[in-house]
């Protein structure tokens, strides 16, 4: 890719007369890490439906290294990652994996899962149904599924919710393993600590707006209170 990853600029999406997101301009390097805070109904999740084309918007525009977001083109640099995991429960995790793989045109989907559950530490469950896996498992095959057709770009949809701390920092490494890559992730995150460890940049949303944007060493603290301002009445 030479354009930037993720350009959005005038970006709007509006359900009926409710408006989700008004306005939104960013533009995400290659390689470039982003978390993206605010109290809920800040339009995150939105943002990231807009930017995985998995919505079009009602204004502005969103293109994924230079292409249109809801393109066919854009998709298939794009893997999502939700806070459910969506995983067919009677399926091993090496079942959910070939499946995506299949509907991406992987050539070699097996080997391609095989490989992934190796990097997530699920090899010796691979054929397991995923219907019996802990959260923290389930997620980290759900890490594994968006990966499977080696996307450009990641979109993790508070991929925390209802971790215990082990599986947390199992999952903290495994982006920061991501980071070491040199892969495009956009993280939204109500967890300020790891959005300052694991990004390089970071914006905060209130009322379908950016209204905070942090850039380098992310500074938890001023996180925390850019949180509290957006968080107000």
């Amino acid at each position: 890719m030479s354009a930037p990853a993720i350009v959005a600029r005038g970006l709007g999406k509006r359900f009926g007369f409710a408006v989700a997101l008004e306005s939104v301009d960013l533009v995400v390097a290659q390689g470039a890490a982003l978390a993206v805070l605010g109290p809920n109904g800040a339009g995150k999740s939105t943002l990231l439906r807009l930017l995985a084309g998995l919505a079009r918007p009602s204004g502005g525009s969103v293109e994924i290294a230079g292409s249109r977001a809801h393109g066919r083109e854009a998709r298939a640099l794009v893997g999502l990652v939700g806070h459910e995991t969506f995983l067919y429960p009677a399926l091993s995790a090496r079942e959910n994996l070939v499946f995506t793989g299949r509907l991406h045109g992987v050539a070699d989907p097996g080997a391609r899962a095989d490989r992934l559950l190796a990097e997530a530490g699920l090899a010796g469950v691979a054929d397991r149904p995923v219907g019996g896996f802990s959260r923290g498992m389930a997620q980290r095959v759900s890490i594994a599924r968006g990966l499977v057709h080696d996307p450009a770009v990641l979109l993790l949809d508070e991929p925390f919710t209802g971790l215990d701390r082990r599986a947390a920092g199992r999952l903290a490494e495994r982006l920061a393993g991501l980071r070491g890559e040199r892969r495009t992730f956009v993280l939204v995150t109500h967890d300020v600590a790891a959005a300052a460890r694991l990004a390089d940049a970071a914006i905060v949303m209130a009322r379908g707006r950016i209204v905070h944007r942090s850039d380098g060493a992310l500074d938890p603290a001023g996180l925390d209170r850019a949180l509290a301002a957006a968080d107000a009445p």
